[in-house]
């Protein structure tokens, strides 16, 4: 199976207009349990731009996965698993509640690759998100393309958590608060809510946890401990996969300039490490 007609996608761009509007955020303070969110007033928190810019694909066009079929701005890459691998943000200028917003996303990198769990792609997007008043974030996102899951396939390597725990706080997930952000980020992957589709087609125990969510979590632990700080980089890579089945943790330890940040599967192994800086 050849990937090279993919790299054709590179260069591409399409840019999407928005409004900040308030909703969504409430949505989200309620999903993280929240009656007064720790975040800046009147402004849409860090990471919080998930819930704008939604796709908004017709019926006829979602595929078996509840994704959009393959092709159009993404790369139709024939791989049947599709992950959030990671990402990195720069926050320079707020985003008010309210305002006008506008995304460009460009395709940045498409890089097939071959590891123990077979052929994979990854495809780096750029996202540059501005007001009226100019530049307000730019965000590199990493997606996976990954091949389906073999009997009998070894997890990853577990790693250990880069630091010792100042903040933690444990989550016992659940199908509604997978719903609920599924629902705030118009998602329809039918990973995260789909419990007959996740084993039988995706060889997955259980509901997977959003990587954006596991993100959101992480960042939410900063600004409980240091509310109203102004986030202004923040870099997160996925490690393994957590599942609705068990609890999780996510963790913390400040650092000079922000913070370090790691979630925990229910056996201790790493799932997510990022690096967070604030002032």
């Amino acid at each position: 199976m050849s990937f090279d007609h993919l790299r054709d996608w590179i260069g591409r761009s399409e840019t999407i207009g928005d409004v900040a509007a308030a909703a969504p955020l409430a949505g989200l303070a309620a999903t993280l349990d929240h009656a007064l969110p720790p975040w800046r007033d009147g402004e849409v928190p860090p990471l919080g731009h998930w819930l704008y810019f939604l796709p908004r694909a017709l019926q006829r066009d979602i595929s078996g996965d509840g994704h959009p079929h393959r092709g159009g701005f993404l790369p139709p890459v024939d791989l049947p698993r599709r992950m959030w691998a990671g990402g990195a943000l720069g926050f320079t200028a707020p985003i008010r509640v309210g305002e006008s917003i506008t995304r460009r996303s460009t395709i940045d990198e498409v890089t097939p690759k071959e590891g123990r769990s077979g052929k994979m792609v990854f495809v780096k997007v750029r996202h540059e998100v501005s007001t009226p008043a100019g530049p307000a974030l730019t965000e590199f996102h990493d997606i996976v393309y990954r091949e389906a899951s073999r009997p009998g396939e070894a997890p990853a390597v577990s790693e250990a958590a880069p630091a010792e725990a100042v903040w933690q706080r444990r989550i016992v997930p659940d199908i509604v608060l997978l719903f609920r952000f599924s629902a705030l980020t118009f998602n329809s992957h039918r990973i995260h809510y789909d419990r007959d589709y996740c084993r039988e087609v995706e060889g997955y125990p259980g509901l997977v946890f959003h990587g954006p969510l596991t993100a959101t979590l992480l960042v939410d632990l900063f600004l409980r401990h240091n509310p109203g700080a102004v986030v202004t980089g923040f870099r997160f890579r996925a490690k393994r996969p957590l599942f609705d089945i068990h609890p999780l943790s996510v963790c913390g330890a400040p650092r000079d300039g922000g913070a370090l940040l790691w979630a925990l599967d229910h056996q201790g192994n790493v799932a997510m490490t990022a690096e967070l800086d604030a002032r």
